[in-house]
């Protein structure tokens, strides 16, 4: 068994805001080994810390128990997963800019999920590419939680945009 932290958000309904209630709904249905954050109103953030036999099992477990203690929220986000080029360069321990020489020298870097005035990607997608370069060594239990969170994003993602997509664009991406 192996300890994966990763972090859940959630948008609550109108009849789920009491937050102490929420607290020991979760805590009934077996989140005790989470962090349970309320501090934005009608959100919910839970930092797990789950021993799992993977990190896969250990979301998978998450969401289930939290579906049982509030049926009504909304899962909005799995993390860790979006990053920016700080956040990369804080994990690895090394400065942003010798994140960014390494993204700019080399045309294979992951392609980012958004480019704009920040830019994202998966950190799945940059601890895969970073595996195994010179002088870098990613965890391998930070990049496997990361990889069943953006699966988790992916899918939810994937099942609201397929939920209301046209019929002929169904079929173009199935």
């Amino acid at each position: 068994m192996t300890e994966y932290s990763f972090i859940l958000k959630y948008r609550l309904s109108d009849e789920d805001r009491d937050a102490d209630a929420l607290v020991e709904r979760l805590g009934e249905a077996g989140c005790t080994d989470a962090l349970v954050g309320v501090g934005i109103a009608g959100r919910l953030a839970l930092d797990f810390t789950r021993e799992a036999g993977s990190a896969r099992e250990a979301v998978r477990s998450a969401l289930t128990d939290i579906k049982v203690a509030i049926p009504t929220a909304t899962l909005v986000e799995a993390a860790p997963d979006l990053v920016g080029l700080t956040d990369v360069a804080d994990l690895m321990g090394v400065a942003r800019q010798s994140m960014r020489k390494l993204m700019l020298g080399h045309d294979d870097f992951p392609l980012p999920v958004h480019d704009g005035s920040v830019v994202l990607w998966h950190l799945a997608d940059v601890l895969e590419w970073l595996d195994g370069r010179k002088g870098y060594e990613p965890d391998p239990v930070v990049r496997e939680t990361a990889a069943a969170a953006r699966a988790v994003n992916i899918a939810r993602e994937s099942h609201r945009y397929m939920t209301d997509a046209p019929e002929n664009l169904k079929r173009l991406v199935a």
